[in-house]
């Protein structure tokens, strides 16, 4: 939780750690900071987002200006697909996140970036979690597959995978591409939501590109810190969905067995789109692009 945000830091939490967005008390500076990051990613999106994202965007009419109100997002978002977004302090436990997913409850930080570093999270704000994870809630087919990970979530907890569980979220939800008939597109929120990666995703000859594959996925170890060294690609929703609504019990029996993968590995069996030369990797990424400057 920012320190900084007294609306957050008079709230106590609820059992669930929900609180009150508090959308009256948002400064216009904190709106324009939101408008302004909506129109940059708009243009760098053209032609490189799903088609589905733009669609939620219209959907859920978040492109009319300033922070959304999640009350005005609910009442769309819950007619479209049964979700809703809640609010949350900052990071929450394993359980809690996962139980809301399983309910279909999708949880958001209150707070948005500094507009001095637009590009710099500490932490997930609000327009990463809504500009970039909010829209394909109104898919039927993801929402399905957010409902079905929160479940599995839950149930990795009887089987002490949650590291396992976590790649997939970060290999799908978050930095995510998807094959359609125009070619190779982002899905990702963590990815939609940040100027650079939007385009190194995609264009950049450094990183891999392989098609999804469960097992695969949960073995693979990944960057939190910088773009990834592997991105992970579907054809479909709908063969996410297919995956994720396996029972993950004898996958959970197997991976102990099976060797950890590092971000850059090209293994057997791979269906490998790009072979990367992990050249921004070895040269240091953001660290050295940020010593440099």
């Amino acid at each position: 939780m920012p320190v900084n945000d007294p609306v957050v830091s008079a709230q106590t939490p609820n059992a669930d750690m929900t609180i009150d967005q508090k959308w009256d008390l948002y400064s216009s500076e904190e709106h324009a900071i939101w408008t302004t990051l909506f129109e940059r990613q708009m243009k760098i999106l053209k032609g490189r987002a799903a088609p589905e994202h733009f669609k939620g965007l219209e959907l859920l009419n978040l492109n009319e200006g300033g922070i959304p109100d999640f009350r005005r997002v609910n009442e769309k978002l819950e007619k479209l697909t049964g979700w809703t977004v809640v609010t949350v302090p900052g990071l929450i436990d394993e359980k809690q996140f996962y139980e809301h997913l399983a309910n279909r409850r999708f949880v958001s930080g209150r707070f948005i970036r500094d507009g001095h570093k637009l590009d710099y999270l500490p932490e997930p704000d609000i327009f990463h979690d809504v500009f970039g994870h909010v829209p394909l809630l109104t898919q039927p087919v993801f929402a399905d597959y957010m409902e079905a990970y929160g479940k599995g979530g839950l149930r990795s907890l009887e089987f002490d995978t949650i590291k396992n569980m976590a790649r997939l979220y970060w290999y799908t939800v978050e930095f995510g591409l998807i094959n359609t008939p125009e070619g190779r597109r982002i899905y990702g929120a963590g990815i939609v939501s940040s100027k650079a990666e939007s385009i190194f995703c995609l264009e950049a000859r450094s990183p891999n590109r392989v098609h999804f594959d469960l097992e695969r996925v949960m073995r693979t170890d990944y960057r939190y810190d910088d773009f990834q060294q592997t991105y992970f690609v579907i054809d479909s929703y709908e063969e996410l969905m297919e995956a994720t609504y396996a029972d993950f019990a004898p996958l959970y029996e197997r991976l102990p067995t099976l060797p950890e993968l590092k971000p850059s590995d090209i293994i057997e069996g791979d269906k490998v789109y790009t072979k990367g030369t992990q050249e921004y990797a070895r040269e240091g990424g953001l660290l050295a692009e940020a010593e440099a400057v």
